[in-house]
């Protein structure tokens, strides 16, 4: 089915609005049909001198044009009820399809693209759908209806009158064929323009750090350059084509003044019947230019309703599978099966990764940049699928699981932690809304972050402000820490979790982390060598493999990548040749 069929398609719900917002439109143009026909037999009453036959009819046209007031404005109500229910119906299957793609779709799309579909595309559909489909009908009913009764006034007539109309649908749709794709690029660049808008108040500070604005002001510009430039196309189209699509029903009314007038002059048409015919005329005008907008809307709506099928075609890579089970009760082992993976069409991140983790226990992750240690943990949740092997979490498959019952066992603190523009509060219990006040605040005093929230204006009901700009690193990462012990998971990753506080607050959190750890599987990504303290095991990546795997002692003397990672971090080398017990009492 193509596009523009499939946007239909939206309105079938709601098919009941759409049939009475066109039976009120027909009837409103039967009335607007009528006026002419009673105007013509007013002017042949004043002809004929027929003053009380003119007050009737002069009232009867008041009356009709009354009807199609109440008509229309019934058919608008209807029209634009109908309007914003597809448009509600758009956003939310819009938003909810979003939600169920995988991880790697966002990482291939701009923000900015994504934000300009949901709002300019989408209202470009839900206008024509709910008002643009309902103008072409009401335009072409005025034409029919029009046509008819100039046909039963003088049929030949009519015939001449009528001759520029299909030129009139021909050019009609030769400017839907040319604007169609012209709109549709000036939707993409409207969306690079909102890409870059998006993108530049994101990075505001670094923005202005680097005294960046003139740069930054430039490349918009150019995005700006480019949207005016193609909008220039489409404005000359329009320009050239809607003045024509005006002009053609003009050569009928000169036809309608030489033949008709002639007519009238020579006796063999009534002044009323040419008055009547001369208004149908005229009435076709209107429509037929309404016709050229209506299918311009058309065709954007189009353009528009190709990108929103786009994203709403996308199908999700990752998903609970029909028969999906529950996770199954367990303390957290985690295995990982002859695992390779990569990020595309690149080169593997992971090659036959083979691991297990018993449960309760801590893994550190260590190894240099780009080594596989993120791509590893983010396996876990299943946010992304290996190309080969398998990931087993107590004993099941994370592909045969239900994501939600699977997600919400593992909890990952990473280095760049997300707040949402809520209240202290409502970040922290993001994963367990139904959390009592109390449990929220232990989650709190537990990441070692009640000191600091106690001094906000309003405590855990300050909002944090978007993306939780507000706060420093070190406090939006306690909260995330907060958040991750409030939901109490089975699996517990701490990616760098620590990256952004002191190191007094570093050694408070590793206390509070020691004790939310204990009993819970734990993967430990860190730069920090001292973090690596809260580890059992310590597993050494290089390239996505496991080159070393044991304590830190073993592979001092067996690893000389670790042995080099730790000559690189001295001062945490020599806290951690300290005795364990003495390290623990250090954090």
């Amino acid at each position: 089915m193509d596009t523009f069929g499939r946007l239909l398609g939206f309105l079938r719900p709601y098919k009941r609005g759409v049939v009475w917002s066109l039976l009120l439109a027909a009837l409103a143009m039967v009335c607007t049909v009528a006026i002419p026909w009673l105007t013509g037999r007013a002017v042949d009453r004043i002809s004929a001198h027929d003053e009380p036959g003119l007050r009737v009819l002069a009232m009867v046209v008041v009356g009709v044009a009354a009807a199609r007031l109440g008509l229309s404005v019934l058919r608008r109500l209807v029209a634009g009820q109908v309007s914003l229910a597809i448009e509600y119906d758009l956003r939310n299957l819009l938003y909810a399809h979003l939600q169920r793609l995988e991880l790697g779709f966002f990482a291939r799309q701009q923000t900015g693209q994504l934000m300009s579909r949901a709002t300019v595309d989408l209202s470009s559909v839900r206008f024509f759908l709910g008002y643009g489909l309902v103008f072409i009908l009401q335009s072409g009913l005025t034409i029919l209806l029009a046509a008819v009764a100039m046909i039963v006034l003088q049929p030949w007539l009519a015939v001449l009158a009528l001759l520029p109309v299909p030129l009139v649908v021909l050019v009609a749709f030769r400017y839907g064929y040319r604007s169609r794709p012209a709109l549709q690029e000036v939707q993409q660049r409207i969306g690079e323009v909102t890409a870059e808008v998006e993108e530049n108040i994101s990075g505001v500070r670094v923005v202005k750090s680097f005294a960046a604005e003139g740069r930054q002001l430039e490349r918009f510009r150019g995005k700006v350059a480019r949207v005016f430039s193609q909008s220039m196309y489409t404005t000359k189209l329009a320009a050239f084509y809607n003045p024509f699509l005006a002009f053609l029903p003009n050569i009928g009314l000169a036809v309608i003044l030489l033949l008709g007038g002639r007519q009238v002059v020579h006796g063999t048409l009534s002044l009323g019947d040419f008055t009547a015919f001369y208004t149908y005329l005229l009435m076709l005008i209107g429509p037929m230019r309404m016709l050229g907008v209506a299918l311009g809307l058309a065709q954007r709506a189009t353009a528009s309703g190709a990108r929103l099928l786009e994203i709403l075609d996308t199908e999700p890579r990752i998903a609970s599978p029909q028969d999906a089970s529950e996770l199954p009760d367990g303390s957290g082992r985690v295995e990982l099966r002859d695992v390779t993976f990569a990020y595309g069409d690149g080169a593997p991140s992971l090659r036959d990764v083979s691991l297990v983790v018993e449960p309760g226990s801590t893994v550190a992750l260590v190894g240099a940049t780009g080594s596989g240690k993120t791509t590893l943990v983010q396996l876990l949740p299943r946010l992304y699928d290996p190309q080969r092997g398998s990931v087993l979490i107590d004993g099941a498959d994370v592909r045969e699981l239900d994501l939600v019952s699977l997600r919400s066992q593992i909890a990952i603190v990473d280095d760049d932690p997300f707040l949402f523009s809520d209240t202290v509060a409502g970040n922290i219990a993001y994963g367990r809304p139904d959390a009592t006040r109390e449990e929220i605040e232990l989650a709190g005093e537990r990441a070692q972050a009640a000191e600091f929230i106690a001094e906000l204006p309003d405590g855990y009901d300050t909002p944090v402000g978007e993306r939780g700009l507000t706060l420093s690193g070190g406090q939006r990462q306690r909260i995330a820490i907060a958040r991750a012990f409030l939901a109490d998971p089975r699996i517990l990753v701490l990616d760098d979790a620590t990256s952004s506080v002191d190191a007094t607050t570093e050694r408070e959190i590793k206390a509070a982390l020691r004790e939310v750890m204990e009993g819970r599987t734990t993967f430990v990504i860190a730069h920090r060598l001292s973090t690596i303290a809260l580890a059992d095991d310590i597993v050494v990546l290089e390239h996505g493999e496991i080159a070393a795997r044991g304590t830190h002692e073993e592979l001092l003397e067996e690893s000389e990548l670790y042995a080099e990672i730790a000559t690189k971090g001295l001062p945490d080398q020599v806290f951690l040749q300290r005795d364990p017990q003495e390290r623990v009492a250090g954090l």
